[in-house]
């Protein structure tokens, strides 16, 4: 009898199978045929349910803040999923429908050349006194859940949140944008990271000089073993050369319009699209500055033909549709390069008609460099990073590395800026000794006088390091273990291609990297940023172990977070 019970059993399964109907466990497991499956095999995350994995508290949202723009995506990926700008066009109330007018997109808005330039396309301003915090909190909780229903297309389980902000940003601005996360996004907690750090990362590197070129400031920083040691900023950025093209077109537009027509004043939009599509810097200094110090380098002279050709300047025609009437400039292409000399490096003026917040960008590069230790500017001057919105303009990073290279040969690295009624004779000095040293080179003598003679000694700018045998033996015995550290490069101008501050959190969010700064949602909703301790650094090496839902170790817990930089 038993045997016939299981023949049927048997038999009913494999009908049921052939049906497409699965068979129970139950069914197979009662027969000696049926195959068992090993208590110890896992089955496959890709293909279980979200509600089954033990690591879900881990899962992260990558969001970088910037002053018009909100990126976001995930960990792992090479990309944001979007970039959500700001304008006047995404503050709209409801019923507005301006934008299908078709006269609405002929209209030109005001230019507003000054301070008020660009104000109705930025998230915010470091300058709070005319900011409402309001209003900025709105744009970027709209934002927000734009980016979470649209691009995102996340459920409503609660995630952390990596947030990448520029280091300079006030507590106000800060608080607005943890209060609109915690409260309308429900994060279980976010990390703060800077975006120098995250810049240095995305390029594969431990230590460099970030230069951020982005709206309102152009910040340098000094990053040195994943650590912020030095930083200076300056108003030389993307709006000044907005309304130096802005400055430039409504010449233009004076020069060519009739008489008695009133003066032209091009709007944001306008400016703003000229600057992307034929805007660019010049390569190379306006004029050859290393021949005025090094005397006895010639500048190579070119013979001119008598049956040369001239060929006339480019041109580069703009049209002006929402001008009154509607009309278009031809530009010389070379006039086009003047915004960004002017804005962003100034060669015409003195340097002592700028102040501490107003410096060129070659001079505030060369102030921070010579502001730092020996060893760290060893590190960061061969490993310099530029990046923002305004670093891909054509031709920008090459102006920025020669300039700072004819400075660092022209100066060195001595941190007095002036020798008062001595400033003629150091001078002077300083020719001489550039003539000695030329010469030496020219006949192979590269010697450094020594006090027995009668020559002034070199200044420590340009003397020729003594080699040490102990470096010596380090740095063979590190060829011969294998190739050569990062740390091996320096003591040279170089630039290094960063893929961005979005693409440096993405990668720190996936490998689980634990940030200085990581606030959670109860302790900041009961105390605020008053909960923070003062203190600007801690130990960052935390362990982390997977012990199943709802098991934590106490021990790895921090008793009080900080706030790092923005403290």
């Amino acid at each position: 009898m038993s045997n016939a019970a299981g023949e049927r059993k048997v038999s009913a399964s494999l009908s049921r199978s052939a049906r497409g109907t699965t068979p129970r466990i139950a069914d197979l497991a009662s027969t000696p045929e049926a195959p068992r499956t090993p208590l110890l095999r896992s089955i496959s995350s890709t293909f279980g349910s979200p509600g089954g994995s033990f690591r879900t508290e881990d899962e992260y949202v990558v969001i970088e803040i910037g002053a018009r723009f909100v990126r976001g995506g995930f960990p792992g990926e090479s990309a944001p999923r979007c970039t959500l700008p700001f304008g006047p066009d995404e503050q709209r109330r409801v019923g507005d429908y301006r934008q299908w007018d078709p006269e609405y997109a002929q209209k030109r808005r005001k230019g507003n050349v000054g301070s008020n330039w660009g104000r109705e396309h930025e998230l915010y301003s470091v300058d709070l006194r005319d900011v409402d915090l309001g209003l900025v909190e709105d744009k970027f909780e709209r934002a927000m859940r734009d980016m979470y229903t649209k691009y995102f297309l996340l459920d409503t389980k609660p995630r952390r949140i990596l947030l990448a902000m520029p280091p300079n940003i006030p507590h106000a601005l800060l608080s607005t944008f943890l209060d609109s996360l915690f409260t309308s996004f429900q994060a279980p907690s976010i990390t703060l990271m800077s975006t120098p750090v995250l810049s240095t990362v995305a390029a594969g590197l431990r230590s460099a000089l970030v230069i951020d070129i982005g709206w309102a400031e152009t910040l340098v920083t000094a990053v040195c073993e994943y650590r912020e040691v030095q930083e200076k900023r300056s108003v030389r950025a993307g709006k000044a050369l907005g309304q130096e093209m802005a400055r430039l077109l409504n010449t233009e537009l004076d020069d060519n319009a009739d008489t008695g027509a009133p003066k032209a004043d091009i709007s944001f939009e306008e400016a703003e699209e000229a600057l992307t599509r034929v805007g660019w810097c010049k390569p190379q200094t306006k004029s050859n500055r290393r021949t005025m110090y090094f005397p006895a380098r010639e500048a190579p002279v070119f013979e001119e033909f008598e049956d040369a050709v001239e060929s006339p300047p480019p041109t580069v025609t703009i049209p002006f549709p929402k001008h009154t009437p509607p009309t278009e400039v031809r530009i010389p292409f070379a006039s086009l390069a003047k915004p960004a000399e002017d804005a962003l490096f100034a060669p015409d003026l003195a340097l002592s008609d700028f102040d501490d917040e107003d410096l060129p960008i070659h001079h505030l590069i060369y102030r921070t460099l010579v502001s730092l230790p020996v060893d760290v500017r060893r590190l960061c001057m061969s490993r310099i990073v530029i990046t923002g919105g305004v670093s891909a303009l054509p031709g920008l990073k090459t102006r920025i590395l020669k300039e700072l290279d004819v400075l660092v040969q022209i100066r060195g690295w001595d941190p007095v800026k002036s020798y008062g009624r001595a400033s003629a004779r150091h001078e002077e000095k300083l020719l001489n000794q550039r003539e000695d040293a030329e010469l030496r080179r020219k006949e192979g003598q590269d010697t450094i006088p020594s006090s027995m003679d009668n020559s002034v000694p070199l200044s420590v700018g340009l003397q020729i390091p003594e080699e040490d045998p102990t470096d010596i033996k380090l740095a063979n015995l590190s060829l011969r273990n294998g190739p050569p550290r990062e740390c091996s490069v320096g003591g040279v101008i170089r630039g290094v291609e960063t893929l961005g501050a979005w693409a440096g959190a993405s990668l720190v969010a996936q490998q689980r990297v634990k940030g200085i700064v990581e606030i959670e949602r109860e302790r900041y909703l009961k105390e605020g940023l008053l909960g923070a301790s003062r203190e600007k650094e801690v130990s960052v090496i935390q362990q982390r172990q997977s012990m199943g839902p709802g098991m934590a170790m106490k021990g790895g817990e921090r008793a009080s977070w900080t706030l790092g930089v923005w403290a």
